[in-house]
């Protein structure tokens, strides 16, 4: 964070996720919206103004300006990077029921199953978060680097993103609860 920004709390924040992908453009921005519309700070997705693409730096100067927004959200992936890791080798006890005809009863022994070591890998995606203040002059005032398991659901990965960044502005009153 910036530790010289001593002015009031953003009050209006547009929401820009960087994403080809329009579905999950629009996932990101409204996680956003919510999570600070929980704390009664207004905020607008910018696919609700620029619903066919992203839009241009020029596009954003004049949008904030004319709207009165006081800060951007922004929201980017910098990279997808393979993690490959070695999971040790492990050994489970098995349980194993037979019946003895000759007794009439049901007999249990166990033994111990050896499950090999293996090597794995996951895609981990790195995205940078960065609230800027539009008053005065433009500046970057909070900035976060995320690392996350590249899931099936992105809602899931980015509901705790922007749970953890609204936590994160509150704390260093960039934005102010209602």
């Amino acid at each position: 964070n910036d530790p010289s920004f001593h002015e009031s709390p953003l009050k209006k924040i547009l929401i820009i996720a960087i994403r080809k992908n329009s579905v999950q453009r629009r996932i990101w921005e409204d996680a956003f919206v919510g999570e600070l519309s929980k704390q009664g700070v207004q905020a607008i997705s910018s696919y609700k103004l620029f619903p066919d693409a992203l839009p241009d730096t020029n596009q954003v100067v004049e949008t904030v300006q004319g709207n009165g927004f006081d800060g951007i959200l922004m929201t980017r992936i910098l990279q997808k990077e393979t993690e490959t890791y070695y999971v040790e080798s492990y050994v489970t006890s098995e349980g194993i029921v037979r019946y003895n005809p000759f007794k009439n009863i049901y007999s249990t022994y166990y033994r111990d199953v050896q499950h090999p070591g293996y090597v794995d890998s996951s895609v981990v995606v790195r995205r940078t978060i960065e609230v800027w203040v539009i008053r005065d002059k433009e500046r970057i005032i909070w900035g976060a680097t995320s690392n996350t398991p590249e899931l099936n659901s992105v809602e899931a990965v980015q509901n705790d993103i922007a749970d953890l960044v609204i936590h994160e502005l509150l704390q260093y009153a960039i934005i102010k609860s209602k």
